[in-house]
């Protein structure tokens, strides 16, 4: 008995796009200071791995350009990797 394969179906559908978050334009440009180790005086949680800033560790600050309020504290590789996962 032969058995046929059928060919797989294309999805019609397009990817979806994301909207814009806090950092990929949401609320304007955001701008990025680099803060030197002997400027970190106090301990941060970075918002992309939920993990502290211990005070004398160099970071990134993003500051969305229309919502200065909403300031983070980020480790570098954890800014470099969330840029681009929206580039």
């Amino acid at each position: 008995m032969a058995t046929s394969k059928k060919p797989a179906k294309k999805s019609s559908k397009a990817p979806k796009k994301k909207s814009p978050g806090i950092w990929s334009g949401l609320y304007g440009p955001v701008e990025v200071r680099r803060v030197q180790p002997y400027q970190a005086l106090k301990t941060y949680i970075c918002p992309g791995c939920q993990q502290e800033i211990p005070a004398g560790m160099g970071h990134n600050v993003a500051v969305p350009h229309d919502a200065p309020d909403l300031r983070r504290h980020w480790h570098y590789a954890c800014w470099d990797r969330e840029v681009k996962t929206h580039a």
